[in-house]
């Protein structure tokens, strides 16, 4: 006769097959698997990567060259006004494509796997975001080596112009919930694109990136004045360039804050919704 051990954990005790590392650190852990497949994923289709590479070049050429002598005499001078905030634009497009992404994983099935999975349930969300930050260092590295290229030198120091590029990319980091949410809600990936795309050109063209806020209609100047995408734009404009930051800086950290407190638990709880 034989002898059945009971299989049931005492209480308190971690579940069997359970990691028992902090909920922070798995998540970390999950997450970053999780961004190892969205750059894999990315790696094997590079056309994904255009809208990061060749349209900040089109749009740094086609600027420069048809609008920099009317607007500023100079192109020379007008590619140092412009860089900064098309390296901005950017990042701020680039977001789209990570709530578009999520949704067509979704609509795939592919998350029905990750569901199905012993992690973090957050952790995919996090893993698409992370693997899709890499987009952004690839657009503002290709802008400043095109940029060099056609005559552009950054003013500052090597540690303000670092900062400069993290402040960008922390802003993105911010806006990209936006379309996590979206990408998480919409029914489909079409949405996505449509709604990012209508609240990312007032945001991105209704700032002072291609001609000086004082040149543009009093109802224009009262948007541009509190559009975050500005003080983003200024405080690159100042930590590349040279040139007041306190004010740019410290309003692009605080929006920074306020946009990733907002969003990420909004897109964390409609996709715990979607479970």
């Amino acid at each position: 006769m034989t002898t059945t051990r009971p299989t049931t954990a005492p209480a308190g005790a971690p579940a069997p097959g359970a990691s028992r590392r902090p909920a922070v650190q798995r998540a970390l852990a999950h997450s970053l698997v999780l961004a190892k497949r969205s750059l894999i994923k990315t790696l094997r289709t590079p056309e994904q990567l255009i809208d990061v590479t060749l349209q900040p070049i089109i749009f740094v050429v086609m600027f420069v060259y048809l609008l920099g002598g009317a607007v500023s005499g100079d192109t020379t001078a007008y590619l140092t006004v412009l860089l900064p905030a098309i390296m901005v634009q950017t990042v701020v497009f680039a977001t789209v494509a990570t709530g578009v992404n999520l949704n067509t994983d979704m609509k795939k099935g592919i998350f029905d796997r990750f569901r199905s999975l012993p992690i973090i349930r957050s952790a995919p969300l996090l893993g698409s975001v992370l693997g899709d930050m890499v987009r952004f260092v690839v657009c503002i590295a290709v802008l400043l080596g095109f940029g060099y290229a056609v005559g552009y030198r950054i003013g500052t120091d090597p540690l303000s112009a670092l900062a400069a590029v993290l402040l960008v990319i922390l802003f993105g980091f911010s806006l990209i919930w936006i379309s996590v949410l979206l990408g998480v809600t919409a029914r489909e990936p079409g949405a996505v694109q449509g709604i990012m795309f209508l609240a990312m050109f007032p945001l991105t063209f209704g700032t002072n990136m291609i001609t000086p806020t004082e040149t543009l209609p009093g109802w224009l100047q009262a948007w541009v004045k509190v559009n975050p995408v500005t003080d983003v734009m200024e405080a690159a404009r100042g930590l590349l360039n040279g040139g007041a930051v306190a004010g740019p800086v410290t309003h692009t950290l605080l929006w920074s804050v306020g946009l990733f407190a907002v969003f990420f638990p909004l897109a964390v709880r409609a996709y715990r919704r979607t479970a």
